[in-house]
């Protein structure tokens, strides 16, 4: 025997229906709102990445540059090379960038590099004619322009994380998140040191 449903009743299960088709409808925004936050976060990442690859591209020609002028910094030109090496072996894509410990070993092999370029810019105090070298000057001027091309990154990518991780903890993106989007997790960030967030700087 069917249950026979009184109009008022009806009408207010046709209500109820109406508003959450109405609640679906408008929560699309808010449903797509993790994914999309986690895929600006990974394209800050990328740009990270590929602004440290710049830099490890120009290292070759300053190394074989001042080697040129001061082959007695073999010291200081060896440990560019190996930093450099480090830097680039110690990668980490986006599928990894929830893990703190992945990151942090990462930034630790290009503060090594920072360094270690920091040193070999500092040499040219002691050789005036690398000083005053086209190539030099060039090469220096290039890194510099990408060390602040990276930490520019860097702040662009904090800002994407923080902005994604926001939504995973606060309402309702937490609440969407584990509903729709279980396999979300907060995003790993990181912070340089303070000595190298500005370019290696040389007094001509």
């Amino acid at each position: 025997m069917t249950l026979a449903l009184s109009a008022p009743f009806r009408r207010l299960l046709a209500l109820g229906a109406l508003l959450v088709a109405t609640l679906s409808l408008a929560g699309c925004g808010a449903i797509n709102r993790v994914p999309t936050l986690e895929e600006a976060a990974k394209a800050r990442w990328s740009e990270v990445q590929n602004q440290y690859q710049r830099r490890a591209d120009l290292i070759p020609n300053l190394v074989e540059t001042v080697k040129g002028f001061a082959r007695q910094e073999e010291k200081v030109l060896t440990e560019v090379v190996e930093a450099r090496a480090n830097a680039t072996k110690v990668t980490i894509d986006a599928s990894k960038l929830t893990d703190p410990e992945a990151v942090k070993k990462f930034q630790e092999a290009q503060q090594q590099l920072s360094g270690a370029l920091g040193r070999l810019l500092a040499v040219s105090e002691n050789y005036p004619d690398l000083k005053s070298n086209a190539n030099f000057l060039a090469l220096q001027s290039q890194l510099e322009g990408t060390e602040n091309r990276i930490a520019v990154a860097r702040r662009d990518y904090i800002g994407a994380v923080q902005a994604y991780n926001t939504e995973l903890r606060t309402i309702p993106g937490r609440w969407i998140a584990s509903w729709f989007y279980p396999e979300a997790k907060p995003l790993a960030t990181f912070e340089s040191a303070q000595e190298n967030q500005a370019p290696p700087k040389v007094t001509f």
